[in-house]
C-alpha cells in the first residue's frame, strides 16, 4: 500500500485514464535510492486495468550491453516485426542481433520502437513501464525517449523510473514527477507499523536518519528493532551521518556479511550478470564452491526471492550490496567462471566482458574479444556500448598502436552517443598515445566538432585546419572532409583568414579531375571569394556545385555545400530542390542529424522567397530535432531564421523574445546567426517605422562579417531605412558591394532588389517599373509587394492618386496573403494618407494559414497519395499520430475526405 502518496498516485492514475482515451503521456518519476519509485510503478501496473503492460529496468552492470534492456522488454512481440516499414523492421532486427547484414541507424531503432509499441496501442491501451531507467543501457534509453516523445495520439503511457546520480539521466521535453520524503505523519506511521516497539529514542533516532525515505524508515527500523531486542546498545544519536541511500546499503551489506560464505558466494554469482538463468547461476556458484542450498540463508533473510525458477534480489540495492561488500579477488573468480560458462555464440558479449572484469592487466587475447564486441555493438547500432568496448579493449591492449585506435574508435562512439565530454577526454588521449598522423587527425577533428557547441565555430575551424593540414598529402580525399568542416565552420563564424587557409589547403588537394569531390572543393574556394565581395570569381565555381548538388547520387557533404552556395547565389528554388533530395535521403536511411542543417537551408530559401508558413514549419521539425540531439548552437540559429519571420509577420513580442533568447549565444561566435537577428530586428523596425534603430540594426548586418554571404540581400532594406532616416550617402560603400554582387549573380531576383535599391536612391520610376517587371517573372510574393508599396508611396507623393492607390492596393493584398501585418498595416495607413478607403475585394485565404507546422507537413505528404504508416515512416511519428494531424487539419482546409487535399495545390 502506498503511504502518504495520495497526490503522486493521482498523478499516475490521470496518466492512464489520459492514455485509455488515446492521449499519449509520458511521466519521469525521480528520486533517491528507496523514496517510493518503484512502489508507484507498481501501482500504475495494478491500476492499468484493462491496458497491455510492458515491463523493464536498469541495472547498473550491464548498460555497456548494446539494447538489452529493449530486446527485454520487447522480445514478446517480435513476431510483429514484419507489421513494421522495412528499414525499421531492418534496423531493430539487427539491434538485437537477429540479423548482421547491415548496420544498424540509431535513429532508425527509436523509429522502430516507435512503430512497434504503437502497432501494439492500436489492438488496445498499453503502459509501458522502466524502473531504474537511469542505468538503461544508451541504445535502450535513447530508442524509449525517442518514442515517448513521438507519442501524440496513441493510447500509450510511458513511465520512466529515474534515480538520482551523478551523472543525469537526460529527460528534456518530458514531464517529471520528483518524489520528496514522506511527511512527518505518514513517516512516522509507517515506521510505528512496521517496526512497533522501538524505545522512544531509537524511534526518534530512525525518523531523523531516514528523511522521509520509506525504504530507509523499513530497513533502519527492522534492524535497529532486531538490535533493540537482541540487546545490542547503539548510540542515540550519530554524528556525521551517511546519507540516506548509503545508510540503507550499509544495512543490507551488514545482512549479507552476516550469512554464510557459502550463500553470500552465491548472491556474489547472481549479483554479477543479471541475464543469466538460475541454471547458468547454479552451474557458476558450483564453480566457486556454492550450490542450490546456499539460496535458503538469503532467502530467509529476505534479500532475494526465487520462484518459477527465477531469482530476483529485494531491492537494487542489495545487489549493489552484494557485489561491493565481495572482496576484489572474490568478483575475480565470479567473472572468470562466468566466462568459463558462457560459451554459446548468442552469449560472447557478455562473455567478453566477463573476461575483462576478470582481467587486471594488458591481455591481448581480452582486448580482441572486446573490440569483436564493439563491431558486433557497431552492426546493431549501439554506440555508447560501442565506446565502452572499444575504451576497455584499449585499456587492456599490449601494443600502443592498438591502444590509440581503438580509444580513437571509442572517442568516435561517444560523439555519436551524444557524450561530448567523454568524446573530447579520448580524443586528447589518443592524441598523447601515438603520432599517426591519420589517428590524430581524425581525432583532432572529433575535438573540433565539440568545440563547435562548446566554444565557437571558429574553434572548431581551426581545430580542423590542424587535422586537414595532418592527412593533405597522405589522404586528400579524408582531408576534403575535414576542409569542408573548416570551410563550413569557419563562414559560420565570419572567420575570413581561416576560409582563406582553408582555400588554400583545398587547391593543394590531389582530387581527380571533373569530379565531384574537384567541383566541390573548388565551391570551396570561391566560398572564400564570395564571403571577401569577390563576387566575379565566384560565381562559375558555385554554380558549376549546384548541378553536382542536384545529382543523384550526391553525397550528404556536397548536398549541403550545394544548397549554401544556391543562398549565396539567390538561386532559392535550387537551394530548395537540392535538400529536398537530400531530405529524401536522410529521412530514408535514418540519418536524422543532416535533417536541421537541410532544413535550415529549406527555410532560409523559403523565407526569402516569401513563403512563410512553409519556412516556419522547416524550423519547427529542424528546432525539435536539433534540441533532441544537443545542438545548441544549431537551435540559436534556426530560432534567428524565426526571428526574421516573426519581424515580417509583425509579431513584435515574439520576435524581440526569440532576440533575447538568440544574441547571448551567437554573438561574437556565430556571424551568419548573428546576422539573421539583426536583420529580422531591423525589419520590424523599417515596418513601424522607426527608421533610425532599423538603419543601426540593418548597418549591423551589412557592414559585420557575414557582410557578402547571403544576408547580402538586406542591403535594399538598408538603403530604404536611410534614405527615409534621411542619410541616403551612409550607404555608398554597402549598396555598391550589392551591385557588383547582384551584377555578376545576376538572376531575376537578385536584378530586381537591385532596381528597387536605385529606384529609392535616384528617385527613379524607371527602376520601380523595371524591378516590377522581374517580380512578376521570378516570383518572390514579399518582395514584390515591397516594391509595390515603394512604388506606391512614390507615386503618392507626386499626387497620382489612380496609380498609386492600384500598387498600394495590390501591396495590402499581397501583404494580407502572406500574413505581414505590419507591412499591411503600412499600407493601409499610406492608402490613407491618400484620402482612400483601402478597396475591399475579396482576397481568399490561404488554406494553409491556420495549421500548426507538423499539421502542414502531414497533409502536405498525404495531398501526394502517401498512407498514414509511409507518412509516419518519413516524419517519425505513428501512424495513427499522423491520423490525428489530419483528423484536426481537415475542418481548417474545408475538406472532410483525404483525396479532396490534392485539389487545394499545397506543394
Amino acid at each position: 500500500m502506498l503511504v502518504g502518496r495520495d497526490a503522486e498516485r493521482d498523478h499516475v492514475e490521470r496518466i492512464l485514464g489520459q492514455a485509455s482515451t488515446g492521449r499519449s503521456a509520458t511521466l519521469v518519476i525521480r528520486g533517491e535510492a528507496g523514496i517510493g519509485k518503484s512502489a508507484l510503478l507498481d501501482h500504475a501496473v495494478a491500476a492499468a486495468d484493462g491496458m497491455r503492460v510492458l515491463r523493464g529496468v536498469g541495472i547498473e552492470s550491464e548498460a555497456e550491453l548494446a539494447f538489452g534492456a529493449l530486446h527485454l522488454l520487447l522480445y514478446p512481440y517480435l513476431d510483429r516485426l514484419d507489421l513494421l516499414p522495412d528499414p525499421q523492421a531492418a534496423a531493430l532486427r539487427g539491434a538485437f542481433g537477429l540479423s548482421d547484414d547491415t548496420a544498424s541507424n540509431p535513429f532508425l531503432i527509436g523509429a522502430a520502437t516507435l512503430t512497434l509499441v504503437a502497432e501494439l496501442a492500436a489492438e488496445k491501451p498499453l503502459l509501458c513501464v522502466v524502473d531504474d531507467a537511469q542505468w538503461l543501457d544508451r541504445g535502450s534509453s535513447d530508442a524509449l525517449l525517442f518514442a515517448a516523445r513521438r507519442f501524440q495520439a496513441d493510447p500509450v503511457a510511458m513511465l520512466f523510473g529515474v534515480r538520482d546520480t551523478p551523472v543525469p539521466f537526460p529527460t528534456a521535453r518530458i514531464e517529471e514527477l520528483r518524489l520528496p520524503g514522506l511527511s512527518s505523519d505518514a513517516a512516522a506511521g509507517l515506521l510505528d507499523r512496521h517496526s512497533p516497539g522501538l524505545t522512544a529514542p531509537m524511534r526518534t533516532r530512525v525518523l531523523e536518519e531516514a528523511n522521509g525515505n520509506p525504504l530507509a524508515l523499513l530497513e533502519l527500523g527492522a534492524a535497529r528493532l532486531a538490535a533493540q531486542r537482541e540487546g545490542r546498545a547503539e548510540p542515540a544519536h550519530q554524528v556525521s551521518p551517511l546519507p540516506v541511500t548509503q545508510r540503507v546499503q550499509e544495512t543490507f551489506r551488514a545482512q549479507i556479511v552476516g550469512l554464510p560464505p557459502a550463500s553470500r558466494s552465491i548472491l556474489l554469482v547472481a549479483a554479477a550478470d543479471r541475464f543469466a538463468g538460475m541454471d547458468t547461476v547454479l552451474r557458476v556458484a558450483r564453480a566457486v564452491g556454492a550450490d542450490t542450498s546456499d539460496l535458503e540463508a538469503a532467502e530467509h533473510a529476505g534479500l532475494i526471492n526465487v520462484a518459477d525458477g527465477e531469482l530476483a534480489f529485494r531491492h537494487p540495492l542489495v545487489r549493489a550490496a552484494a557485489y561491493q561488500c565481495a572482496t576484489h579477488h572474490q568478483r575475480i573468480a565470479v567473472h572468470r567462471a562466468f566466462a568459463d560458462a558462457l560459451t554459446a555464440p548468442d552469449v560472447l558479449d557478455r562473455r567478453a566482458w566477463h573476461l575483462a572484469a576478470a582481467t587486471t592487466e594488458p591481455d591481448e587475447a581480452v582486448a580482441a574479444e572486446l573490440e569483436r564486441t564493439a563491431l558486433r555493438a557497431e552492426r546493431r547500432g549501439g554506440a555508447m556500448a560501442v565506446s565502452a568496448a572499444y575504451d576497455r579493449a584499449g585499456r587492456l591492449s599490449v601494443d600502443p598502436g592498438l591502444k590509440a585506435r581503438r580509444i580513437a574508435k571509442a572517442a568516435a562512439a561517444a560523439y555519436d552517443a551524444g557524450k561530448p565530454d567523454r568524446a573530447a577526454r579520448l580524443a586528447v588521449e589518443v592524441t598523447s598515445l601515438t603520432a599517426d598522423p591519420g589517428l590524430v587527425a581524425e581525432a583532432t577533428l572529433l575535438r573540433g566538432q565539440i568545440e563547435y557547441e562548446r566554444t565557437s565555430p571558429e574553434a572548431d575551424a581551426a581545430l580542423a585546419s590542424e587535422a586537414a593540414r595532418l592527412v593533405v598529402d597522405r589522404d586528400p580525399e579524408r582531408a576534403l572532409v575535414m576542409v569542408t568542416e573548416m570551410v563550413c565552420a569557419g563562414r559560420d563564424a565570419g572567420a575570413l583568414p581561416l576560409i582563406a587557409e582553408a582555400g588554400r589547403l583545398l587547391g593543394a588537394l590531389r582530387l581527380p579531375p571533373e569530379s565531384a569531390m574537384r567541383a566541390s572543393a573548388d565551391a570551396q574556394i570561391s566560398w572564400g571569394d564570395m564571403l571577401s565581395g569577390r563576387t566575379e570569381k565566384a560565381v562559375g565555381p558555385l554554380r558549376a556545385m549546384l548541378t553536382v548538388g542536384l545529382a543523384p547520387d550526391a553525397e550528404l557533404m556536397h548536398r549541403i555545400v550545394a544548397g549554401f552556395s544556391a543562398l549565396m547565389l539567390a538561386e532559392d528554388r535550387t537551394a530548395v530542390a537540392v535538400m529536398d533530395l537530400m531530405l529524401a535521403e536522410v529521412r530514408a536511411s535514418g540519418a536524422l542529424t543532416w535533417i536541421p542543417y537541410a532544413q535550415e537551408i529549406v527555410a532560409a530559401a523559403q523565407a526569402l522567397r516569401g513563403d512563410f508558413l512553409t519556412a516556419q514549419t522547416c524550423l519547427a521539425e529542424a528546432v525539435s530535432l536539433s534540441a533532441e540531439f544537443g545542438m545548441d548552437m544549431e537551435v540559436a540559429v534556426l530560432r534567428a531564421t524565426s526571428v526574421w519571420l516573426a519581424a515580417v509577420t509583425g509579431d513584435e513580442p515574439r520576435c524581440r523574445e526569440l532576440a533575447a533568447e538568440v544574441l547571448p549565444v551567437v554573438a561574437g561566435r556565430h556571424a551568419v546567426g548573428t546576422a539573421w537577428t539583426y536583420w529580422g530586428l531591423g525589419l520590424l523596425d523599417l515596418a513601424a517605422g522607426r527608421y533610425g534603430a532599423a538603419f543601426d540594426a540593418l548597418h549591423a548586418v551589412c557592414a559585420g562579417p557575414a557582410k557578402y554571404d547571403f544576408l547580402i540581400r538586406a542591403v535594399p532594406d538598408l538603403v530604404e531605412a536611410a534614405v527615409r532616416d534621411g542619410g541616403p550617402d551612409r550607404v555608398a560603400e554597402p549598396f555598391a558591394a550589392f551591385e557588383l554582387w547582384a551584377g555578376h549573380v545576376a538572376g531575376p531576383g537578385a536584378t530586381a532588389l537591385l532596381r528597387r535599391c536605385q529606384a529609392v536612391l535616384e528617385d527613379s520610376e524607371e527602376h520601380y517599373r523595371a524591378a516590377l517587371d522581374l517580380h512578376a517573372a521570378h516570383g518572390g510574393r514579399f518582395d514584390q509587394a515591397r516594391t509595390r508599396l515603394l512604388y506606391g508611396e512614390w507615386l503618392r507623393r507626386r499626387r497620382r492618386r489612380g496609380d498609386a492607390r492600384t500598387e498600394l492596393d495590390a501591396a495590402m493584398a499581397g501583404f494580407k496573403r502572406l500574413g505581414a501585418s505590419p507591412w499591411e498595416a503600412r499600407a493601409t495607413g499610406e492608402l490613407a494618407a491618400l484620402g482612400e478607403r483601402p478597396t475591399l475585394q475579396p482576397i481568399a485565404d490561404d488554406p494553409l494559414k491556420d495549421l500548426t507546422p507538423q499539421e502542414l507537413q502531414v497533409v502536405r505528404l498525404a495531398a501526394t497519395g502517401l498512407s498514414n504508416k509511409e507518412i509516419g515512416a518519413q516524419l517519425y511519428l505513428s501512424p495513427r499520430t499522423i491520423g490525428h494531424h489530419l483528423y484536426r487539419a481537415y475542418p481548417k482546409l474545408g475538406v472532410t475526405r483525404r483525396m479532396e487535399l490534392a485539389q487545394l495545390g499545397l506543394g
